[in-house]
């Protein structure tokens, strides 16, 4: 990896207007209602902001200008912002190549403290005799520029870190310099890492080891005993509140981490008898990421604080309840109880989490604990943008047929007739006889019965068909459950560059949504529909499914490509796992990445981290570049010796390859 490097500050510059350009989805025909026959009005920016619901999913951070570009304004609602798409153009000639990825610092500060701020609201509001004291789990986005932004903002608000790993807690121990921070040990634990965590205390660290598994009580004992140091012990709940979503395994009996009630009250004996239930002192839970529904948070917290309850009772020196993740990220915009959505805000998570553990605390007259909360998601979600640019397009024919002769094939000439014959009263009808008569043509062809110029008018014909029936079926409120699939079906390939398996995971293993939209032209209208390929190969590297008001679209209305132009896209609230659980499907490795902090003149750029080359992606799979150098010096010196090649040919291959290997792993206009 290059090391991060830092430029001075750059004003904004002023923006460009530019007229809109209208787009027709579909020419009008004579035989089309007077309604779909009506001239479109202008395309505006007021139609893009509802078309791709950045208002729903990007408040404050997110909105359109009057030039049709994106804006980002990583202060929120406190004031400036940036033109995205200029900001890219800026960045490409400073030789930062595309797939970028852009980190707003502002952006992540403002996320934290809104969070502290919504807490501190809600303590206020229900006279709640305690505080609030957040951490980020390192898990969600381990790069140690991240880390350190949070570290930094979060310092007045005594921020600290999760840890669900050893290596995680090395990162914690290191980074974490804050007094009064709270560094919480989750995951699987073995004696060293039960050892180094105690020991943090020396350093003046607040380090909390939370007991998951039964057997991690007698190690946490020993290495006190050993140590001569008491640490600060948490246990994990296995709550029988069922979560929501793709994570609502998290909770239940056969949950992977935490204790069942048995186990609890089996490890508050075990502290006792070894004379450490005072060490006791914070109850954990997790009811799964992205909880969708408010309902579902509020059931748990019920449950979790009546089990901290009791265990103070039991006499555990009871002080932190730990309501671990789960604060959803509204993906689509919609604001349901959708698994990429949430019926809830911020300003309601802290509300019923303060207010369900005050009421469970005051009915039994145990003081109330401090509150922590484990929320990554909805704090680095928003802070990073993926920006890729489309190489091309693979479109269904679109020509207007030309009349078929007389004497052509029969199917043909019905296929030209039902062309001609599709009025807004029939095209459902005529859509059936349509692919009829496509399927018929090629049981001909296979049984030689078709030629190979017949069948292709054939298809031109059937295109044009769905064509205009798709302009009918686009006129109308409400299609039929057998045209949904026909924009699908009709859609374009935009093949960008982008491996979805490094850059987008989630989106291709488990169905993730994430909003993705143009950052310029949103003043034009969109006239095609498309779906996302990207540079891998394999069939699986592409993205289908969008964000839509209704569930879920399989098609993104998109631009047709402008020659010479570049058309970029753009990938929002991916800055949560995303940026770490990519994989080198390919060898297509990491991309460019640069950190932008707002500044009163325009914009600093804190950090460039250089994308990964060949060269560094082949040595993670254990290729050594001079070797392989050396392997094609040695091929062209036999070619040459054979006459197979010439000399001038043999030093441009070589050339070539060793340039090959320092350039980024994609491609380069």
């Amino acid at each position: 990896m290059s090391s991060p490097t830092t430029t001075a500050s750059f004003p904004i510059e002023p923006l460009s207007t530019q007229p809109p350009t209208v787009k027709n989805l579909a020419t009008p025909d004579t035989t089309l209602s007077t309604k779909a026959q009506l001239p479109k009005k202008s395309w505006t920016i007021e139609d893009s902001e509802k078309l791709y619901r950045i208002q729903g999913w990007g408040e404050p951070y997110f909105s359109i200008n009057a030039a049709g570009h994106i804006t980002v304004s990583p202060k929120g609602d406190r004031g400036g912002s940036l033109d995205l798409c200029e900001l890219v153009e800026s960045l490409k000639q400073r030789n930062l190549a595309l797939p970028l990825l852009i980190r707003f610092s502002d952006i992540l500060e403002d996320r934290i403290d809104r969070l502290n701020s919504c807490f501190a609201r809600a303590i206020a509001r229900y006279n709640y005799k305690n505080v609030y004291r957040g951490v980020f789990p390192v898990k969600c986005n381990q790069h140690r520029q991240l880390v350190q932004d949070l570290v930094r903002f979060g310092q007045p608000h005594h921020f600290g870190l999760e840890a669900g790993s050893k290596p995680e807690l090395m990162i914690a121990l290191a980074t974490l310099k804050t007094p009064g921070a709270l560094l919480i040990c989750n995951g699987y634990k073995d004696r060293q890492y039960i050892e180094t965590a105690i020991l943090a205390q020396r350093l003046g660290q607040t380090s909390v080891i939370v007991l998951e598994q039964i057997e991690e009580v007698e190690l946490a004992i020993a290495a006190s005993k050993e140590l001569g140091i008491k640490p600060i012990l948490g246990v994990r709940a296995k709550l029988s509140t069922t979560g929501v979503g793709r994570w609502g395994g998290s909770t239940g009996d056969r949950a992977k981490f935490g204790l069942t009630i048995p186990e609890i009250v089996r490890a508050v004996e075990e502290l006792k008898k070894a004379g450490m239930l005072d060490c006791l002192q914070l109850l954990h839970f997790h009811i799964g990421s992205q909880i969708s529904s408010i309902s579902v948070i509020k059931d748990a917290i019920r449950e979790a604080s009546h089990i901290y309850v009791e265990l103070a009772k039991l006499g555990a020196n009871m002080n932190y309840l730990d309501v671990g993740g789960g604060l959803g990220v509204d993906y689509d915009g919609s604001k349901t109880n959708f698994h990429a959505s949430k019926n809830y805000n911020m300003q309601n998570y802290a509300n019923d989490v303060v207010a369900g553990v005050k009421d469970a605390c005051d009915e039994r007259k145990v003081a109330v604990p401090i509150i922590i909360s484990e929320s990554g998601r909805a704090i680095a979600s928003h802070q990073s943008v993926l920006i890729f640019d489309v190489l091309g397009t693979s479109e269904v024919l679109r020509e207007v047929p030309e009349p078929v002769d007389e004497n052509a094939h029969q199917i043909p000439r019905n296929l030209y007739e039902i062309y001609q014959s599709i009025t807004p009263e029939n095209y459902q009808e005529v859509y059936h006889d349509a692919i009829q008569f496509k399927e018929e043509a090629i049981s001909l062809f296979n049984l030689g019965y078709l030629g190979i110029a017949e069948r292709a008018k054939t298809e031109q014909l059937y295109w044009a068909c769905c064509e205009k029936i798709q302009a009918i079926a686009r006129e109308k409120e409400y299609v039929s459950d057998d045209l949904e699939d026909l924009e699908k079906v009709m859609a374009s390939i935009y093949y960008i560059n982008l491996s979805v398996f490094q850059s987008v995971p989630d989106s291709w293993a488990i169905d993730q949504l994430f909003p993705i939209m143009p950052i310029n032209r949103l003043d034009e209208e969109p006239t095609q529909r498309g779906t996302l390929a990207d540079l891998t190969c394999d069939s699986d590297g592409k993205i289908d499914q969008f964000i839509d008001l209704r569930d879920v679209k399989s098609v993104l209305e998109l631009h047709t490509l402008k020659p010479g132009e570049p058309y970029y896209l753009a990938l929002f609230l991916g800055g949560a796992y995303q940026e770490i659980m990519g994989n080198l499907h390919n060898l297509f490795g990491n991309a460019n990445t640069v950190h932008i902090q707002l500044t009163p003149s325009g914009y600093h750029i804190e950090h460039v981290v250089k994308g990964d080359t060949m060269k560094e992606v082949l040595s993670y799979v254990q290729y050594d570049a001079e070797s392989l150098i050396e392997s094609i010096r040695r091929q062209t010196e036999e070619a040459l010796q054979q006459n197979k090649i010439t000399l001038s040919e043999s030093q441009l291959l070589l050339q070539n390859y060793e340039r090959s290997l320092t350039q980024y792993t994609y491609l380069q206009s």
